[in-house]
C-alpha cells in the first residue's frame, strides 16, 4: 500500500472499519482487546509490517484501529506499521521478516516481546489494552 498524496506527522492515513468479529487470533486478525480479535474491512489488510514502520495505531470511535502517520509521509512511499502496536503476540507469521529497515528485529513479534526502545519509539501510537496488559504482571501470552 503505498500513499497517493502526502501526510503530515499526527495525520490520519487510514480509517479503519471491522468487518467481523473472530473468536480465535489468526495471521490476519487485529487484537482489539485482551481477548477480542477482528478482520479489518478495506485496505487495512493489505498493509505490510515494518520494524520501523511509517505509521501507529490509534483506537477510533468504533474500537477498530486507524492509521496515523508517525512521520512525514511522501507521496508514493509504502504505508506501513509495526504489528506489534496492535497484538500482543504474534505466532503466524514466517521465520523471517523482510523489512529490510535499520530496526529489523529479524522476526515479526507481538507487543510482550518488542524490546524497549522500539516500545519507547511506539508510546502513543499503539493500541491502549497493550499497555494495560504490560502494566498486570504475570499476563499470559494470548
Amino acid at each position: 500500500m503505498f500513499a497517493l498524496h502526502e501526510f503530515a506527522v499526527g495525520e490520519r492515513v487510514l480509517e479503519g472499519i471491522i468487518e467481523t468479529e473472530l473468536d480465535h487470533n489468526d495471521a490476519h486478525a487485529s487484537q482489539i482487546g485482551e481477548h477480542r480479535f477482528v478482520r479489518h474491512a478495506g485496505l487495512m489488510p493489505l498493509v505490510n509490517h515494518s520494524c520501523d514502520p511509517s505509521c501507529g495505531i490509534a483506537v477510533n470511535a468504533h474500537g477498530a484501529h486507524d492509521l496515523i502517520a508517525r512521520r512525514a509521509i511522501a507521496e508514493g512511499e509504502e504505508i506501513t506499521f509495526d504489528y506489534a502496536m496492535r497484538n500482543h503476540t504474534i505466532d503466524h507469521f514466517p521465520a523471517h521478516c523482510r523489512c529490510g529497515t535499520a530496526y529489523c528485529r529479524d522476526v515479526i513479534t507481538g507487543w510482550k516481546d518488542l524490546p524497549t526502545e522500539r516500545r519507547d519509539a511506539y508510546r502513543g501510537l499503539i493500541a491502549p489494552y497493550l499497555l494495560d496488559m504490560e502494566a498486570r504482571p504475570g499476563t499470559p501470552g494470548q
